[in-house]
């Protein structure tokens, strides 16, 4: 073997200097040679420090590298500072030293590189040609990176699954082992069929659940359809996922599949509003056709949250919904009543609740949009806040200067209260009869009362300076028993009836209440048609969530999904398992949901809110106006003249509503009117062939002859 180039010149090096190391200190101390091998040292001795500093492997190779320089600075200063050629000619004898060591010791050269290699390039010996392997068929020869490779192999030992082959197999980012597999058919044109997620599983030792197939699109420069599908392997997201799974991941998993809680929905974004102390998910159908089909209390288990009416809130908005998850119940706070906010605007809309989300919930006093007065509906069980919710509603009228006139079946004290500031109010069936009565007549003597502008009668608008009388709102408190009375029910069921139909344009409004919304309870379809079409409907608690969502529906004209109303608002607290264990009591922590009611907007929304507090043990005077509204004396006057106008707590006058009394075949008086002296049925045949002019009032006739 031939000695390499730069090891020979390195040699020859040491060789001559080695002389001048002996000989220029002692001849020429002053000379520059000294200066420049003393400089050189130190350069090596600098090397030998970051060496050792750098902590690094190859530190041992590289003071070696340097080890000539500094060996020749130490021969240089030892023969400069001996005398002579020092003893035995010491200063000879090391510098023939450091030229042995420099031709002995591996040379400086060979130590410039990290690997050694053969002085000479020898030729290498050539192997005898193998016979090339015939290309294999899950291995074709495309320059395929190490991962694809091995992919193929496990594909190819498992049979091909499916008759496919491996495209190109992708890592996923900072991921061990996560991949995507690229699958094609082998037979060209032909679709991939019979691949299942077990089959792509098992050749690379997961479970069939961590791999999803999917159809691989068509994109420029590759090829797509049914010949070609997307494998994605996933063991190490999948683990991840089961134990933390994101907001996202929870939701499609638990929520969001067929037997979710509302399927074939996507999250849009979860939000927390710890100021309100309340989380909100947003989502969407993935299918924007899609109607969304929403369990609630599905859903709060799926998410983990407390499965708890009084908290859990979702409103549906087209394909869109919100879920509101409070920390306490949001509606058991009470929102107090104020002139302001009860003051109507100049479209009639006023403020009358709060909705969950704090959002002002608002109502009308008038019909801005279709020129008229508004009717209104309230239903509800006793206790829950019908009268509350007519109190903030009179007073807004009364703001706005409309008329208010009161009826309820009974007596009672919040009812009493209202009357010192309305201008009228009574307390029985024959009250409500003459109060609908006189709001009847009231239609025809507006329709003939002129205008003072031109002398000529117009109908009502709101809001027009030039009408010479007010609005009138009647309400009817417990309308529902008052229309089943056996001696006024027929009067105030067809006066209530031709009120709601004729009553708008004459700027009369009815505002009936009661705890159904149905026909056999007084409403006709007449009646809750026009009244659902010509108001918002307010349902209070019906006495069951069914019932609530059964009246709220029957005022609606969709189907939409109705709010909850529970019983109480009460929290969950612990497990009722544990305390049926331990026999512990329930806690009693409910809240009265007296004041929460569904309201129906005009596009057919049912939105749960609580209606704003009026509190009657307090005085009402700071919601109502100063003066209150009367009837002008025009309209005064020709009710006196009809003889509808006086006390109408008087006892029935004589005529009033049946016919004066005759005297029979036995000579004995006998009354006409219906139901003899209080009872159903009817006993004066004339009369009830005066009396049915209408097929309701047929077979309302029917039905009282055979007691249905």
């Amino acid at each position: 073997m031939t000695t390499p180039r730069s090891a020979a010149l390195e040699r020859l090096a040491y060789t001559l200097a080695a002389p001048v190391l002996a000989v220029a200190p002692n001849m020429y101390p002053d000379s520059p040679v000294n200066q420049v091998v003393q400089l050189a040292g130190a350069a090596g001795a600098a090397g030998w420090f970051l060496a050792v500093r750098s902590n690094e492997i190859g530190a041992g190779r590289k003071m070696l590298r340097w080890s000539p320089l500094v060996l020749a600075a130490a021969v240089d200063v030892a023969a400069k500072t001996t005398t002579g050629w020092g003893p035995y000619w010491m200063d000879g004898l090391l510098a023939a030293g450091w030229a042995a060591a420099g031709l002995l010791v591996m040379p400086f050269s060979r130590h410039t590189r990290r690997r050694h290699r053969p002085a000479v390039a020898a030729p290498a010996p050539q192997p005898a040609p193998a016979e090339a392997p015939e290309p294999s068929v899950a291995q074709p020869d495309d320059g395929a990176d190490l991962l694809t490779r091995d992919a193929r192999i496990l594909w190819e030992q498992a049979g091909m699954p499916g008759r496919t082959h491996i495209v190109k197999a992708t890592r996923h980012p900072g991921q061990q082992h996560d991949m995507t597999i690229l699958l094609r058919a082998s037979e060209t044109g032909r679709p991939i069929t019979g691949l299942s997620e077990a089959a792509v599983a098992a050749p690379f030792g997961v479970h069939s659940s961590d791999v999803n197939l999917a159809e691989v699109a068509i994109q420029p420069g590759r090829q797509g359809g049914p010949g070609w599908m997307e494998a994605r392997i996933t063991p190490d997201a999948n683990a991840r996922r089961r134990t933390k799974p994101t907001a996202q991941e929870r939701w499609t998993d638990r929520v969001a599949g067929p037997n979710g809680g509302a399927p074939g929905s996507e999250l849009v974004h979860k939000t927390r509003d710890d100021e309100r102390g309340v989380t909100f998910y947003r989502a969407r159908m993935a299918d924007s056709t899609d109607t969304p089909r929403i369990d609630l209390a599905k859903v709060c288990r799926a998410l983990g949250l407390p499965e708890d009416d009084s908290c859990n809130f979702v409103l549906i908005d087209g394909a869109e919904f919100l879920i509101s998850a409070f920390d306490e119940p949001p509606l058991s706070q009470i929102f107090s009543a104020t002139r302001e906010l009860l003051t109507p605007d100049a479209k009639g809309m006023y403020v009358c609740g709060v909705t969950i989300t704090g959002q002002p919930v608002r109502t009308m006093v008038y019909q801005h949009d279709k020129n008229a007065a508004a009717h209104g509906l309230t239903l509800g069980v006793s206790r829950s806040g019908k009268t509350q919710y007519f109190a903030i509603n009179m007073a807004a009228q009364s703001l706005d200067g409309q008329v208010v006139w009161l009826s309820t079946v009974r007596k009672d004290e919040k009812t009493t209260t209202l009357g010192r500031y309305i201008d009228r109010q009574g307390s029985n069936a024959l009250w409500m009869a003459r109060q609908l009565r006189a709001a009847k007549a009231l239609c025809e003597i507006r329709a003939e009362m002129p205008w003072p502008h031109d002398g000529q009668p117009h109908d009502y608008k709101p809001g027009d300076t030039r009408c010479p009388y007010r609005q009138l709102n009647v309400y009817a408190d417990e309308f529902m028993t008052a229309a089943q009375d056996g001696d006024f029910g027929e009067f105030i069921q067809k006066d209530g009836d031709d009120l709601t139909v004729t009553g708008l344009k004459y700027g009369i409004g009815f505002n009936p209440a009661g705890q159904s919304p149905f026909a056999h309870n007084g409403f006709s379809t007449e009646m809750k048609d026009n009244l659902r079409q010509n108001s918002r409907p307010v349902i209070f608690n019906m006495g069951s969530p069914g019932a609530t969502r059964k009246a709220a529906e029957g005022t609606m004209e969709n189907a939409y999904d109705v709010p909850t109303i529970p019983a109480r608002y009460s929290r969950s607290e612990g497990s009722a398992i544990e305390r049926a264990m331990r026999g512990e009591a329930d806690p009693e922590n409910g809240v009265s949901t007296g004041g929460v009611a569904v309201i129906v907007l005009d596009n057919g929304r049912a939105v749960l809110m609580r209606s704003l507090y009026a509190d009657f043990d307090t005085d009402l005077s700071g919601l109502f106006p100063d003066e209150v509204n009367r009837l002008t004396d025009y309209e005064v006057a020709e009710l006196t003249k009809r003889g509808l106008w006086f006390d109408w707590n008087e006892p029935v006058r004589a005529g009033e509503f049946w016919p004066e009394p005759d005297e029979d075949d036995d000579g004995e008086g006998r009354s006409r009117r219906r139901g003899g002296g209080g009872g159903r049925g009817p006993k004066g045949g004339g009369r009830r062939s005066e009396q049915l002019a209408s097929p309701r009032q047929a077979l309302e006739a029917i039905r009282n002859l055979t007691d249905a």
